[in-house]
């Protein structure tokens, strides 16, 4: 959706945005993040939106980027996580930072949202670890923990997957081998460090 932004609630967290779309202003949930992203008042956006349905409501959530909106989804579709937790996960943590927290168990870190406690948090590790590998492609920034990496850190991390090691912990480590030797380290280089890096 292309609009233009004429207001926004609620900045310091997530929040509102109102947006102008050919004369009609739609009233959007946004996380901060996405709250920060739109810019300032009256200018052009681009917003990818989502629509929640239900027998007595009509919600209209907005993603400054198409990435943030498909961790919305993965985290909704926890038992628990409604749209308010989610937008509190991805206003909380960086897209980078909450699949690092997933692909490594970290509750603590998911917990940082508000609204989420510990079981919850657990519960979202839990579920969505293999799942936030899997789709690492979509956690967006220069984060060198995704799968969807080219060059010898993508080829590192289908190695490791190939060996049988799930997808977050293959990113994991191939990460942690890329920190220790630096950039300019072999394909064979990292595929050995990230073994030994994964097996502890």
């Amino acid at each position: 959706m292309i609009a233009k932004l004429t207001g926004k609630l609620d900045s310091s967290g997530a929040g509102h945005a109102v947006i102008d779309v050919g004369g009609v202003g739609w009233l959007v949930e946004a996380s901060a993040r996405t709250l920060d992203a739109l810019g300032a008042v009256g200018g052009d956006v681009t917003v990818h939106t989502e629509m929640l349905v239900g027998e007595d409501f009509l919600r209209l959530l907005g993603f400054a980027r198409a990435e943030e909106r498909d961790w919305f989804r993965l985290l909704t579709s926890v038992q628990g996580v409604g749209a308010k937790v989610a937008l509190a996960i991805l206003s909380a943590l960086e897209i980078g930072d909450l699949q690092r927290a997933l692909a490594t168990g970290d509750n603590a870190m998911v917990a940082r949202a508000n609204g989420v406690g510990p079981k919850l948090a657990q519960r979202i590790t839990h579920e969505l670890k293999d799942k936030a590998g899997a789709l690492g492609g979509i956690a967006g920034g220069s984060n060198p923990t995704l799968s969807a990496t080219s060059g010898p850190l993508g080829d590192a991390v289908a190695a490791l997957t190939g060996l049988g090691f799930k997808p977050g912990e293959a990113s994991t480590a191939v990460a942690a081998a890329s920190e220790e030797l630096g950039a300019g380290a072999s394909l064979d280089a990292l595929v050995r460090t990230a073994l030994k890096k994964a097996a502890k």
